[in-house]
């Protein structure tokens, strides 16, 4: 069978790179802004096209020739900027430049001073072998351990095996490692190669995608303001602790909290403000929980705190240190307090909206008697009849 031949490979990878990029560019300007080197990856396919060009059309122009070298590997340097800026590490740039003035130095004593073409293509190979191992090695030390992430990684490790071959080949054995000779060999590497270099954009994409699901599942449950539990999110936390409850016998209670006079507040000093002090409280309350703690912002002013396998005692003792913290005064907020209703849940018969509207009620009794203190509710009855809530709290100054 007949392989085609080098300058149709070129031309058929050229078109495929063009369009990749594209896809790559319309991918950065629709995607969230927490994902990061789509831009990067479309102009590094952009310049390895420009670069494949050149090396095409140099014929004996050793300054298109050098050229062209330096425009591929600023492409190839551009592949690991972006894999790097998409797992949010810093971009090694001093690697970037000082790979292609390896490439501009080296290859152009090679090239006029000592002419060498395999020396020149040992440094070549070393050059974007260094490059492709950075990129492996940031996707294995900060990937997710997902499929896609995988795939990616195996892609680049491939195409390193392949750079260090030719690197290997050229050095060591009597091969024609010419890319644009009329053997078997250039015309199986340029067509593994620019395979390669389209798989490893679809390897990319494809953890792009994964960590657009992520970002959207995060949205979704999150509050985009304060970062914490929204109510979808808490209904699935909630979902899972009342299972585990059920399981092991175990109870759990829920803390809902309000800001006192929040109203005042937005008047008084601004929304800017208000949203200030709305994520000063999310902030304040996580570092007064457990690790094994919900947080959720229920919307307004009102959060909602869950503490499984916690009994009523341990609970008052959190309500307590949260109360105490979100008092003590800041110097980016001002000063304000917060009620909070306690429910305790005893029994996996009840459901969520019964132990919120539990909470609920606890708070609303902690705000008619005076604010700045917590109230705990009855224990749920499932008979009909009902317990007046008991005054538990303080009132403080």
């Amino acid at each position: 069978m007949n392989l085609p031949d080098p300058s149709t490979i070129l031309l058929m990878a050229t078109l495929m790179a063009v369009a990749m990029s594209v896809v790559l560019y319309s991918a950065h300007l629709n995607f969230p802004k927490e994902i990061q080197g789509l831009r990067d990856w479309a102009l590094a396919l952009v310049l390895l096209v420009g670069g494949v060009v050149m090396f095409a059309l140099h014929g004996k122009s050793n300054i298109l020739l050098l050229f062209a070298n330096i425009v591929m590997t600023w492409g190839l340097g551009l592949m690991m900027i972006g894999t790097e800026r998409f797992y949010e590490i810093k971009p090694s740039w001093r690697l970037f430049h000082l790979s292609w003035i390896l490439i501009a130095v080296l290859l152009g004593y090679w090239l006029w001073i000592k002419p060498d073409f395999i020396t020149r293509v040992a440094i070549s190979s070393l050059v974007v072998f260094t490059l492709h191992v950075r990129a492996v090695g940031v996707i294995l030390k900060y990937g997710d351990g997902h499929f896609s992430m995988w795939f990616f990684v195996t892609l680049m490790i491939i195409e390193s095996i392949m750079v260090a071959v030719r690197g290997i080949l050229a050095v060591t054995s009597d091969s024609d490692v010419n890319l644009l000779g009329t053997g078997t060999f250039a015309s199986l590497y340029l067509a593994t190669a620019q395979f390669m270099t389209l798989m490893m954009t679809v390897g990319f994409m494809t953890v792009c995608t994964r960590r657009l699901q992520v970002t959207l599942e995060r949205r979704s449950t999150l509050d985009p303001l304060t970062e914490v539990l929204n109510r979808r999110g808490f209904a699935d936390i909630y979902a899972k602790e009342h299972a585990l409850m059920r399981r092991e016998g175990t109870f759990l209670t829920m803390l809902n909290i309000d800001i006192d006079y929040f109203k005042k507040i937005n008047d008084s000093h601004g929304h800017a403000v208000g949203d200030r002090v709305l994520i000063d409280v999310a902030q304040v309350i996580t570092k007064a929980l457990r690790a094994s703690d919900h947080l959720a912002r229920f919307g307004g002013e009102e959060f909602v705190v869950l503490l499984p396998a916690t009994g009523l005692d341990r609970a008052l003792h959190i309500t307590e240190r949260i109360r105490t913290a979100l008092r003590s005064p800041r110097a980016d907020v001002p000063p304000y307090t917060v009620s909070v209703g306690v429910a305790c849940q005893t029994s996996a018969e009840e459901s969520l909206d019964g132990i919120l509207a539990r909470a609920d009620k606890a708070l609303y009794c902690a705000k008619e008697r005076g604010r700045d203190r917590y109230e705990i509710a009855p224990e749920a009855v499932f008979t009909g009849t009902s317990v007046p809530i008991r005054h538990q709290g303080q009132a403080r100054a």
